[in-house]
C-alpha cells in the first residue's frame, strides 16, 4: 500500500530559524501575521520594546478564535492594555517564543481552527 501525505488546505509554517520565517516555502525576513483562513500581512514591528496596544487591535478585525502571539527568541508577555480590543471581541490570545508559536499555529490550523498567529522577527536588539 502507498501512502501519500494528506494535502492542507491552509497556509502552513514549513520552516523556521534565527530571523526568518518559512510559509508554504516562501521565506520571511520581518514580522508577519497569518491565519488559518489565508490571512497574510506585514507586521510592522522589528523588536518587542517597539510593541504597543496599535499592534494588536488589527487582529481583532480579523475575528478568530484565537490569537498566538510569537514574542521572538525569548518568551515575553504583551501589556494586558495592548489586548483590550481582543478581549473586548472575546478573542483569547496565547503568548509563547516565535518558534513554539510557529508549531502551535500549524497544530490548530491543520484541526481546521480559525487561528491567527503574530510572528515577531527581530532585526534589532530588544
Amino acid at each position: 500500500m502507498k501512502l501519500q501525505p494528506d494535502k492542507s488546505t491552509v497556509q502552513t509554517i514549513s520552516g523556521y530559524g534565527p530571523g526568518w520565517i518559512a510559509v508554504d516555502a516562501e521565506k520571511f525576513v520581518t514580522s508577519l501575521v497569518l491565519g488559518s483562513r489565508r490571512e497574510r500581512q506585514a507586521w510592522d514591528c522589528d523588536r518587542f520594546d517597539a510593541l504597543s496596544a496599535a499592534h494588536f487591535a488589527p487582529l481583532a478585525a480579523l475575528r478568530p478564535e484565537l490569537v498566538l502571539f510569537g514574542s521572538g527568541a525569548r518568551l515575553r508577555f504583551p501589556r494586558p492594555e495592548w489586548l483590550l480590543p481582543l478581549v473586548e471581541c472575546g478573542i483569547g490570545l496565547e503568548t509563547m517564543d516565535t518558534a513554539a508559536a510557529c508549531r502551535t499555529y500549524n497544530i490548530l490550523a491543520g484541526e481546521g481552527r480559525h487561528v491567527v498567529v503574530a510572528l515577531l522577527l527581530e532585526t534589532t536588539q530588544g
